[in-house]
């Protein structure tokens, strides 16, 4: 019988992911970190969007943060986009 060790990300009491590697769930666990305090910070600037917004914008920004770097440096947009990997998710409008 084998044992796996397993590592378990909670955000706000709901499961987000498990995996067997340390890494990868600490990885997340910070991003999941960094977009509460975008979120907080969006709020703060009063944006205001429904929860479900806020969440899907913040976790894209906290997901591409090198990307959103890059921007914010001046770097154009298509040079950003070219180099692959950006995460979209696409918000809907509330009406």
């Amino acid at each position: 019988m084998a044992i796996t060790v397993q590592y378990v990300v909670t955000h706000k009491g709901v499961e987000k992911l498990v995996t067997t590697d340390k890494k990868a769930a600490d990885q997340y666990d910070k991003m999941l970190d960094t977009a509460d305090n975008l979120a907080g910070f969006i709020s703060a600037m009063g944006m205001q969007l429904s929860e479900d917004q806020m969440e899907e914008l913040s976790v894209m920004l906290a997901k591409n943060k090198d990307k959103v770097s890059k921007l914010l440096k001046g770097s154009a947009l298509d040079n950003v986009l070219e180099e692959g990997g950006a995460e979209v998710v696409k918000l809907q409008a509330s009406s």
